[in-house]
């Protein structure tokens, strides 16, 4: 789908990964089935898996090998994470040890399927990403924490500029050939930018026409296609039109759905397609539209090109957010039949949230810095300005409160948190080019995206790091006593190396005003 809204640029100078493919799957052996995964049961439908991508879990019961690749930014070194056993979910402990004090990213997903259909970095088409040259960011490696059959998972988190692709793909449905796709999202990440899809896109990464594309979107925009209350909505991307039925607009049958683990599919044969969608922690699928293709020329017969994208447009637009688990792509159109095993694969799989790391909603606390040469230091505020105080029980009144936060539920996502003022009701630390500031909040959703943090455990290993929810490649870094959001290595002063664990992490405290 085209552009709909220009994020601000992000400076995050990412290389280029799109030939990464080739050799990296290792230890991609199988061995006897331990389980029964979702592409298994594709197969004895009929329509075996073409794709297979996950970051928490095998979708074969005989895979055994890598899930995903990540690349820490201190050397550019990169690991490849598997599985705790053949058929089994992710062991993410590897992960955790080689990140810990540096950025990781997630550098590649893996194809399941034996066909080699990796995602890596996505490159310029239409519209370029905020990575060097023109290319997409990588998601953070540690920005998406779930548990998933009792053991610890990341999911795949786009902000906007985030994205994957591969347009040299193996087996992916053309023209007018049957296929069938679902995707696990987060149900309470989303954006009204295009466009967070998950599925088939044109090969050159740009819009070639109505029909060129056939992928699952999931999210609140209401440009092309919307459905029933507010969003968000499981939709078709059929480029130039986010389809939610056979009207070009509004379609009454498709209903907002917001689950915290989301289930969403759309499959599609000749003059023929449909959306459905469930809870992917419990109870059976339901199907949101069943029938014709739309009644707009161009897309029957389809044009597809058999490119594979995620988190992104057709032709690389980059203004969307989601987070992605796992997800397949079929050879031939599922049965419904079929589609229900899969679901109650998926229920049984044990999705499920993540303790959050860092403090409670309403508590009240003081965020101390961690560099050795700043530990009286504290984040604080004079007016609308933000800064790094020393803070000490000598301090006065208005010191102390100035450096005093109450933790409130993500203002964009609940998941994560906002610091509102203790002296300054109703104003709240958030980012504007890149530097906090206090301001009081306006009520819009550019606000609440830039005032919402995602806790992590320190990078230094000490307190906690608090990630940008709309920059998810930038961390809240004290740099000369200011207070920015910093990229690992970015273009800007603040960005830089030196001392960032500890100049990133923060350890929480008592508060200085009870």
């Amino acid at each position: 789908m085209a552009l709909f809204g220009r994020p601000r640029p992000a400076v995050l100078a990412l290389t280029a990964a799109a030939a990464l493919v080739a050799s990296l799957l290792t230890g991609g052996g199988t061995s006897q089935a331990a389980t029964t995964g979702p592409c298994d049961i594709y197969a004895s439908g009929g329509t075996p898996c073409v794709a297979a991508h996950s970051t928490t879990r095998a979708l074969y019961g005989a895979y055994n090998g890598s899930l995903y690749q990540v690349r820490r930014s201190s050397d550019n070194a990169t690991l490849n994470i598997g599985l705790l056993s053949a058929g089994g979910y992710v062991n993410s402990a590897p992960q955790d040890s080689f990140c810990a004090g540096t950025y990781c990213v997630i550098s590649v997903i893996y194809d399941q399927s034996g066909r080699g259909n990796h995602l890596t970095q996505a490159p310029p088409g239409g519209f370029s990403g905020p990575a060097a040259g023109g290319y997409d960011n990588l998601a953070p490696a540690t920005m998406a924490p779930i548990m998933v059959g009792g053991h610890k998972a990341y999911g795949v988190f786009v902000s906007p500029g985030t994205g994957y692709r591969n347009n040299a793909t193996n087996g992916i449905a053309k023209g007018d050939q049957p296929e069938g796709m679902y995707a696990i999202f987060d149900g309470t990440h989303y954006n009204a930018g295009c466009c967070f899809d998950y599925g088939n896109a044109e090969t050159n990464s740009r819009d070639n026409g109505n029909g060129t594309m056939e992928a699952i979107y999931f999210g609140n925009i209401k440009a092309w296609g919307y459905g029933t209350g507010n969003g968000p909505w499981i939709m078709a991307d059929l480029e130039n039109g986010l389809f939610s039925g056979v009207n070009a607009g509004y379609n009454a049958n498709d209903p907002s759905i917001s689950h915290r683990f989301l289930t969403a599919i759309v499959k599609g044969e000749p003059n023929h397609w449909s959306i459905r969608g469930g809870n992917a922690q419990s109870g059976s699928l339901s199907t949101f539209y069943n029938g014709v293709r739309p009644n707009v020329a161009g897309y029957n017969p389809m044009k597809k090109e058999g490119a594979i994208i995620l988190g992104i447009g057709g032709d690389n637009s980059v203004s969307a957010a989601g987070t992605f688990y796992e997800g397949v792509m079929t050879s031939g159109y599922p049965s419904d039949a079929t589609e229900n095993s899969v679901q109650a694969n998926i229920t049984a799989a044990g999705y499920a949230t993540a303790a959050r790391v860092g403090p409670a909603n309403g508590s009240v606390v003081s965020l101390r810095a961690t560099t050795a040469c700043c530990t009286t230091r504290y984040i604080s505020h004079s007016g609308a300005t933000t800064l790094t105080s020393v803070v000490t029980s000598s301090s006065s009144a208005t010191d102390k409160a100035n450096a005093t936060w109450i933790v409130r539920a993500g203002l964009a996502n609940s998941a994560c948190v906002s610091f509102e003022s203790r002296n300054t009701s109703g104003s709240y630390l958030r980012h504007q080019n890149y530097q906090l500031y206090l301001h009081a909040n306006d009520g819009s959703l550019l606000f609440a995206n830039d005032a919402t943090f995602c806790p992590t455990t320190g990078v230094n290993g000490q307190g906690i790091s608090l990630q940008s929810y709309n920059f998810s490649n930038r961390d809240l870094r004290h740099y000369n006593n200011s207070l920015y959001i910093a990229s690992y290595g970015g273009s800007n002063t603040f960005d830089a190396t030196a001392l960032w664990g500890d100049d990133s992490s923060w350890v929480v405290t008592s508060p200085w005003t009870p």
